[in-house]
C-alpha cells in the first residue's frame, strides 16, 4: 500500500495486521482519485472509518489543506498517526480514535470531502450517510464518496444532498453524493 501520487508519492504505508481492516487497493483508489481530482487540493477533508489512513493521506499528498482521520480501533489510530508523520503530513492532519457516528453527531465544521469506507455490510455506511444529511456538515458542492461491496444498494438522501454516479471495480462500488447548494 503506497501514496500514488503527490508530495508524499511512493511512500509505503504501514498497514494493520490481520483481516479486520480491508484496504482499499491501488487500482480502486487510483479511480476514486481520478474522479474527484479537481475537487481536492486546498480543501478540508474528512477520513471517516479511517484504518491506515491511505485515502486521506492521499488527498493531503494531492494537495488538500487538511485531513481528520477517525477511527474506532486504538490500534489503527496508532497506525494513521505513524503513517501521517511518516509522509510529513503532521500538521494537516488530526486523528481521532473514536467512533465514527459519534464523531459525525459532534461535528462542528463542514467538510469539502468525506471518504466513507466502512467495514462492508455492518450497516455503518448507511448510518453515516444519514446522519451526514441530518446534521448537514458539508460544505457547498461537497462530495461523499462511498466504498461498498458491489451488490449493495445505498440510499437516496433528502435535498440538498444528491446521489451521483456509482463505478464498480470486479466486486467494488464507489458511490459518489453531492451537496449540490
Amino acid at each position: 500500500m503506497r501514496v500514488i501520487t503527490g508530495t508524499a508519492r511512493g511512500r509505503r504505508l504501514k498497514e494493520l495486521p490481520g483481516m479486520e481492516t480491508r484496504p482499499t487497493t491501488d487500482k480502486v483508489k487510483e479511480s476514486i482519485f481520478n474522479i474527484v481530482q479537481f475537487d481536492v487540493e486546498g480543501r478540508n477533508v474528512l477520513d471517516l472509518f479511517g484504518g491506515t489512513g491511505q485515502l486521506g493521506i492521499e488527498a493531503l499528498s494531492r494537495g488538500a489543506e487538511r485531513c481528520t482521520f477517525v477511527d474506532l480501533r486504538k490500534e489503527a489510530a496508532a497506525v494513521i498517526r505513524e503513517n501521517v508523520k511518516f509522509c510529513g503530513f503532521e500538521g494537516q492532519g488530526k486523528v481521532v480514535q473514536g467512533d465514527g457516528i459519534a464523531f459525525l453527531t459532534g461535528c462542528r465544521e463542514k467538510f469539502d470531502l468525506v471518504f466513507l469506507d466502512p467495514p462492508y455490510a455492518s450497516g455503518l455506511l448507511e448510518r453515516a450517510l444519514e446522519v451526514i444529511a441530518k446534521i448537514d456538515i458539508m460544505s457547498e458542492n461537497g462530495i461523499i464518496v462511498c466504498e461498498s461491496a458491489a451488490e449493495q444498494v445505498l440510499p437516496e438522501l433528502s435535498a440538498p444532498y444528491e446521489k451521483g454516479r456509482e463505478y464498480r471495480y470486479g466486486k467494488i462500488k464507489v458511490t459518489l453524493y453531492r451537496r449540490t447548494v
